[in-house]
């Protein structure tokens, strides 16, 4: 390993290169740090090369983990931009980006059963509206969250983009109110160019 340090002697500076000569520890042979095995027990298809994508909806394919500081408050957020279902009526593919930002609780949910579960959308027919608030419930039954919301920015059909938005927060706790506050202030700032 090489350590660069600058030094000034008369005015003038210096780079020093020093070769740090420690031996490196070998790590023990099956062991790593981190999460321990009873924390990553639930979670089954990350790492799964064998991994069956569902061809319609599924919310079984969805998995936690615990989440080693529930006494933290923050926001994790998935950006989901090849979100795809159809259209109940006319079988006509809908695309969206689905945005999920929530604070979790005591569980939170693993992305890769994320992934497989947003894909199992592909072929299943529901409106936009009922999309947005169908993963917002699945995802509340799953991890129990303080606060979750899921925004969906669908690609125009038929010259209109529709946008849906969902959230809530535990109810008796500051999240309900934190909910209600950013659903009556959603969206004042639009965007003021909008690519889709």
């Amino acid at each position: 390993m090489q350590i660069c340090r600058d030094v000034q002697t008369d005015g003038k500076t210096e780079r020093t290169v020093a070769i740090c000569k420690r031996p490196i520890e070998k790590r023990r042979e099956g062991t790593m740090t981190g999460r321990s095995k009873e924390e990553t027990a639930g979670v089954s298809l990350l790492g799964n090369q064998n991994v069956r994508y569902p061809d319609d909806y599924a919310p079984e394919v969805l998995e936690t983990f615990v989440n080693k500081h529930p006494g933290n408050d923050y926001f994790v957020k998935f950006n989901c931009p090849e979100f795809t279902s159809l259209c109940p009526i006319t079988g006509q593919p809908d695309f969206a980006t689905i945005t999920i930002s929530y604070v979790p609780g005591e569980r939170m949910v693993e992305s890769k059963s994320l992934k497989l579960y947003l894909f199992s959308f592909r072929n299943h027919g529901d409106f936009h509206e009922d999309c947005v608030n169908v993963i917002m419930k699945d995802l509340i039954k799953l991890m129990d969250p303080k606060y979750i919301e899921v925004w969906g920015k669908f690609t125009p059909r038929g010259g209109i983009s529709i946008d849906p938005y969902c959230n809530y927060g535990k109810a008796g706790t500051k999240w309900e109110e934190v909910a209600w506050n950013r659903l009556t202030n959603h969206d004042l700032y639009p965007e003021k160019v909008d690519n889709r």
